[in-house]
């Protein structure tokens, strides 16, 4: 069972601003029904300011707790200001959500990301209309690039949880496998953040403590934050993780991709020697 927010809950149960606008401004419309998530958004803008914003969704609870939260968070902003709104920015504002379920916060930016292109009248030319690579959920190849890329995915796992493709026949998993590689080679150790080795230690530590350990406490297991060498991070598992067959696993597949979202994709994490 996936472990849900009090906030994503909240919102699921009792979702703010569902069902039609009356003479919306305009509309945003993203998914497909036929592919398993949709989401119609529904926009009052007067001046420049978005003045109401209804939504309607078919989907699970993360979508609706999604789209719920994304209507609050939009009401009474500038078009200029709800532009600049990410899916982390929803993810954050929910309190979380699971790793499986993020691509319920993309469509929530997607259909914004719509609505407002239809608001300024940009409307893409046809011979800029994206290559289908997922044919199962219909997921373009530019829309995987954007998500790889604004999110920091390293692994193909990562795709799938934020777009769906893959998740389906599998029959697309080659050519995710190579845009990711493609995406990979471009970025740069220098294109992060310049932080100071105190501030990279520190901000290890927090993710590590933040993101990591109640999850492995709720298991009875732990880790410790050993050392810091360059982008090697060297750990100790703790409790029941110590004797765990899935413990080399845990340290790739949850230790390693939660520093690569919240510090650096570059980031290796290594078990200390006994």
């Amino acid at each position: 069972m996936w472990e849900y927010s009090e906030k994503v809950l909240d919102h699921f149960y009792n979702p703010r601003n569902y069902g039609e606008l009356p003479n919306p401004t305009v509309v945003g419309e993203v998914g497909s029904i036929i592919c398993g998530d949709a989401l119609k958004l529904m926009l009052k803008i007067e001046n420049g300011i978005i003045e109401d914003a209804r939504f309607q969704t078919f989907g699970c609870g993360s979508a609706i707790a999604s789209s719920s939260i994304l209507t609050e968070m939009i009401k009474g902003k500038t078009i200029e200001e709800a532009e600049k709104i990410t899916n982390k920015d929803i993810v954050k504002e929910l309190g979380g959500l699971p790793q499986e379920k993020m691509h319920c916060s993309v469509m929530g930016m997607e259909a914004l990301q719509e609505a407002l292109k239809n608001y300024r009248g940009k409307r893409e030319p046809i011979s800029e209309i994206e290559k289908i690579i997922c044919e199962c959920f219909q997921v373009s190849e530019r829309k995987i690039r954007d998500v790889i890329r604004e999110n920091h995915l390293t692994t193909v796992e990562e795709i799938t949880h934020y777009t769906k493709a893959g998740g389906g026949c599998g029959r697309c998993i080659p050519e995710l496998e190579k845009i990711l590689k493609e995406e990979l080679a471009k970025r740069s150790p220098k294109d992060e953040k310049k932080m100071t080795t105190l501030q990279k230690i520190l901000l290890i530590k927090d993710t590590i403590d933040r993101e990591v350990r109640p999850a492995l406490q709720r298991d009875g297991g732990d880790l410790e934050l050993i050392d810091v060498d360059g982008n090697k991070v060297i750990v100790s598992l703790r409790g029941f993780c110590i004797n765990c067959p899935s413990a080399k696993l845990t340290l790739k597949n949850f230790v390693e991709k939660k520093l690569h979202e919240f510090v650096s994709p570059y980031l290796e994490v290594i078990e200390e020697r006994k």
